[in-house]
């Protein structure tokens, strides 16, 4: 995936979550501990919320349609971003 797209994804959770990217990135926070550090978030609904306007904002800025798994809230921020471009990869490749 371009790194213009990788950084994309990043950038726009970390602004719904308020949170600097390389916090959340870097320290590869849990959902839970993103929830907890976040000042825009308070609940799981905050957090999905936050990746729903992501998905959203990937839609129309680069055409690319996701669907997330659930995830529990003790799942590594990595893991849920590795989701998002497989099904990148996936929708690329058979597109």
């Amino acid at each position: 995936m371009p790194n213009a797209l990788h950084d994309f994804i990043r950038e726009s959770f970390a602004a719904n979550a308020g949170l600097p990217v390389s916090e959340i990135f870097e320290g590869d926070l849990t959902l839970a501990e993103i929830i907890g550090r976040s000042p825009h978030m308070t609940n799981s609904v905050d957090l999905m919320e936050g990746f729903a306007k992501t998905a959203n904002l990937l839609r129309r800025e680069y055409g690319r349609r996701v669907r997330l798994p659930s995830f529990t809230l003790d799942s590594r921020v990595s893991v849920v971003l590795d989701a998002i471009v497989v099904q990148i990869t996936e929708v690329r490749s058979a597109g």
